[in-house]
Parts: C-alpha cells; sequence; structure tokens
C-alpha cells in the first residue's frame, strides 16, 4: 500500500483519494463511521477527472505489474529478514528507500513508454508531456533502449527522436 501510496502522490493524484482500513463484521459502526470519514474528505478533494490523470493512471498500473517491483515486493521478507549466503540482509528503512527509488524510475518508464506509443518523440518532447527534467526523461530512456524497449528512430534536423518498441 505504501508503493501505491507513493505513485499516488508522484502522479499528482494524491495518496488521499484512496484508504484501506481493515474492519471486521462485528464493527458495523466503525465501518460506517470510517465510510462517513472518508466520504468527507473526498469531498473536499473534489471531483477527479479520469480523462485528465490517464497517462498518470496507465503508468501506475504498468509500475505495479513490472517484474523489477513485483520481484522487489515478493522478495521483502527475504531481503529483510533472512541473510544470504553473505550473511547479509537489508535494514528496513534501506529496503523501503531501495523500493521508493525503484518505484520511481519504472513509473518514469512506463510514462515514457506511453508518450512513445503514441509516436516518436524528442527528449525535450517527453519531458514537456510527463512533466519530468530532461536529464530524468534521458536516463530513463537510455534505461529503456538497453531493454529493447524504445530506440533512435531518425532526426528532426538535429534533434533525434525516439519511439517504443512492442515488448
Amino acid at each position: 500500500m505504501e508503493i501505491v501510496e507513493h505513485l499516488l502522490d508522484i502522479s499528482g493524484i494524491g495518496r488521499n483519494r484512496m484508504q484501506l482500513r481493515w474492519v471486521s463484521s462485528a464493527e458495523g459502526q466503525l465501518f460506517a463511521d470510517y465510510i462517513t470519514q472518508f466520504s468527507e474528505q473526498t469531498k473536499e478533494l473534489g471531483p477527479f477527472d479520469p480523462e485528465q490523470f490517464k497517462l498518470p493512471l496507465t503508468a501506475i498500473e504498468q509500475t505495479l505489474s513490472s517484474p523489477r517491483i513485483r520481484w522487489l515486493i515478493g522478495m521483502t521478507r527475504e531481503l529483510t529478514e533472512i541473510e544470504n549466503v553473505y550473511h547479509e540482509k537489508l535494514e528496513e528503512k534501506d529496503y523501503k528507500r531501495l523500493l521508493k527509488q525503484a518505484t520511481e524510475e519504472e513509473y518514469h518508464k512506463a510514462m515514457i513508454v506511453e508518450v512513445l506509443r503514441k509516436g516518436p518523440h524528442s527528449v525535450h518532447e517527453m519531458a514537456k508531456k510527463i512533466g519530468l527534467p530532461i536529464y530524468t526523461v534521458s536516463l530513463r530512456l537510455n534505461e529503456l533502449e538497453k531493454h529493447g524497449q524504445a530506440e533512435l528512430t531518425g532526426y528532426d534536423g538535429s534533434t533525434p527522436k525516439f519511439i517504443g518498441l512492442a515488448t
């Protein structure tokens, strides 16, 4: 859930549009109180237009299903509680920092892939469409090229244009 909250924050949607609460069937009043609280919070946030967040929502979905993130989440216990053959394990805070960084990187790559699905783009055009610094787009694009998910397609004058590759 922390990863989903983080993705909602970096996408601009905001973590307050989602909640997870555990309530037993014997706690009807508590459930009703939670629903009332969340309804009031949602009203304060205002209407949500999914069309406005189509690109970020698609990137969030791709990030959560990426092999890298799924592997890291699946290996939480092994990485933080069980020592490896070298008698090493990650501290909880280091693991969370690693997972947060990997999530951001995968989200950025997913945003780039989505933009490239619509046709060739320069790094500057991609950066403008997804709201990331040119340097970050360039780094993530390089990773996508290494993994066969994007490639240079040509030039518009002296400006390189890239396309996404079906994977």
